[in-house]
């Protein structure tokens, strides 16, 4: 199983690490961090070499309550760091986590490899087709309402019957779409409370029924720190546990803020499958 990024083929049988690079200033563990091109840049070598496929850059902060800004204020803040990356590292894989499909398209002109959309869809009638056009990766996330509704919307009759009938429905469009590199996201901590989350970890294999690679978002979520009545800074552990089962139970993909750890993860996996 393997991914087309910019005409380098990635293979997924061996599980890879993506980090995460947050450009808001309000994201729950890392908000802020990078103020500048010198920042943005050590953070991104440092992930480079610890072994990360991908970087993960983000300029629209997702967490539960998070401020709304506008298309204008997500590109003046993405491209310009997108072009100094691509520039410093030539061979990096970027994929930019937005659920606009402007952003989409003016990202991947610029250099991005792959689009990773937290409402799969579902906020922009446009972004499906976009990707498509573009011919891209596409990461498809599980999610109801908006960031900024979400935590009220974890109603579910049967969460786990819901989450796959809607992947069906995704995959189907995508499918039609011509969209060739689709990647499900289970969404870990999107519409879903503290108990919903260890049920979607505990059934995580069940997404290898869909046939598509999946990806685990879970590094330092609220659902490991409270759980351990800690803090994001002190979920590493919690996180690299999590991250052992997720990769036990299929991922192909961790989304990570703490790369050395989540490779090291992975090589021990894959040391006990061998």
């Amino acid at each position: 199983m393997s991914i087309n990024c910019k005409g380098t083929l990635i293979e997924l049988s061996t599980p890879r690490v993506m980090g995460i690079l947050n450009l808001t200033p309000d994201s729950f563990y890392d908000g802020g961090n990078y103020k500048n091109e010198a920042d943005v840049l050590t953070k991104t070598e440092q992930m480079l070499t610890e072994g990360a496929t991908f970087i993960d850059v983000g300029a629209y902060s997702s967490r539960p309550d998070a401020q709304h800004i506008s298309e204008e204020e997500e590109l003046c803040r993405i491209t310009p760091i997108i072009e100094l990356l691509v520039k410093e590292f030539p061979n990096i894989i970027l994929s930019i986590d937005t659920f606009r499909s402007k952003v989409a398209k003016e990202t991947v002109n610029a250099g991005a490899a792959m689009i990773n959309d937290i409402s799969g869809g579902n906020l922009d009638e446009h972004m499906m087709k976009c990707v498509a056009e573009l011919q891209v990766p596409y990461i498809l996330m599980h999610m109801k309402g908006t960031p900024q509704s979400m935590k009220n919307e974890n109603k579910y009759k049967n969460m786990l019957q819901e989450i796959l009938f809607y992947f069906s429905e995704k995959i189907k469009t995508a499918r039609n779409l011509g969209i060739n590199d689709l990647i499900l996201d289970p969404g870990f901590g999107f519409a879903k409370n503290i108990p919903q989350n260890f049920e979607l970890m505990n059934q995580l294999e069940l997404f290898k029924n869909l046939d598509h690679p999946f990806l685990v978002g879970i590094s330092r979520k609220s659902f490991i720190y409270k759980s351990l009545q800690t803090t994001p800074q002190g979920a590493l552990n919690g996180t690299t546990m999590l991250h052992t089962v997720s990769l036990m139970k299929g991922a192909s993909i961790l989304r990570v803020h703490d790369v050395k750890e989540a490779v090291e993860c992975v090589k021990l996996y894959q040391q006990l499958k061998q």
